[in-house]
Parts: structure tokens; sequence; C-alpha cells
């Protein structure tokens, strides 16, 4: 049985990132843009781990968090919020709700799957989902804990990355805008 990961985030690029990240390593992905949609699926899929935006449209990140912390048929399951570059995090809620860890925007490959590995080796073992021999081949300590809850150090490069996609979604729409002002400053 495959490793089920439900990636909730209304951005369509974060959304194709984290697909392409995830399904690489063999993952079955689910994707929803709305709060309410992701938690009518947790249900239906019950994933071995739940990406989700803090600002999720509907019911925050927060909220999923505490609902899946609160059923104890998706207790373990892992869970990574997730956020842009310059959203701010509240890692006092963040912790409270019961998340595994933060991850930051734009996604970095191998900063996603430093950070969910140890959370779905331990879904997956409290699932029993390990064949006789992974079980054999797995440490006898247990999986240890996530990392605490820990700020990103601020990369110029990432904020730069953050900045020009911004620019790049917002440009088109911004030409438009000016060129019909101006067009009307000029009588046309």
């Amino acid at each position: 049985m495959s490793t089920r990961v439900l990636l909730a985030d209304d951005s369509p690029h974060a959304q194709r990132m984290g697909e392409r990240i995830l399904r690489e390593e063999g993952f079955e992905v689910v994707t929803v843009v709305h709060g309410d949609d992701a938690a009518a699926k947790l249900t239906e899929l019950q994933p071995d781990l739940v990406l989700v935006d803090v600002f999720l449209p509907g019911r925050s990140g927060y909220d999923l968090c505490r609902l899946i912390r609160s059923d104890p048929d998706l207790r373990h399951a892992g869970v990574v919020l997730i956020a842009g570059l310059l959203e701010p995090v509240d890692e006092e809620e963040a912790k409270s709700a019961g998340a595994d860890a933060v991850l930051k925007k734009p996604f970095e490959a191998s900063m996603v799957l430093e950070t969910i590995q140890p959370l779905v080796d331990r879904a997956r073992y409290a699932r029993g989902l390990f064949s006789e021999a992974e079980e054999a081949a797995m440490p006898t300590t247990p999986v240890p804990p996530p990392q605490p809850l820990q700020s990103p150090e601020i990369d110029p490069e990432r904020v730069r990355a953050a900045v020009t996609l911004a620019l790049d979604r917002s440009m088109p729409a911004l030409i438009q805008e000016i060129t019909e002002k101006v067009l009307i400053a000029l009588g046309h």
C-alpha cells in the first residue's frame, strides 16, 4: 500500500511543486484548494501525511491540524504547516494545534523530504503498513520526534524568488490597468 499525502494549498505553483516532489518519491498525492474540502477528504483518504497551508481559505491550517489531532482515526498522520516565505506563522499556535513542522514556500525538494520522511515512517509504522522486510530493516530505536518548530533564517535569494513570483503573477493585470488609464487620459 502506498503512502497517502493530502496537500491542501490554494497556490497553483505550490501545488505543482509539492505534487512533483512527492510523486517523484512514490507518494500518492491528493490536492485540494480549500480548507473545507481538505476536512472532507481527511476521513475518506486517511492520509499518512498532511501538508496544509496555514492561510487556506475556509478552515485554516491550524484548524485542520486541530481536527486531525482530535480524531483517533487520523491522529497517526504527520501534519506539516506550509506558508509563503513572507507570510507570518504563529509558532505558538502551530505547536498548540499539534503541528509536527513548518515549511516555507517555494518548496525546496531536499528540505521537504528531510522534514516529511520521519513523519511518514512514523505514520506508516503506526498503521502497520511496513512489510516484514521493511520492519526488519528498521532501527530498533523509535523514530526520533520531529525537530521543534524553528523560524527559518532569512535567505535573500529566497526572498528575491518570492518577490519575483509575486510580481510575475501581478504584472499582466498591472500592465492592463495602466494601459487602460493611459488610453482614457488620452481620450480613447
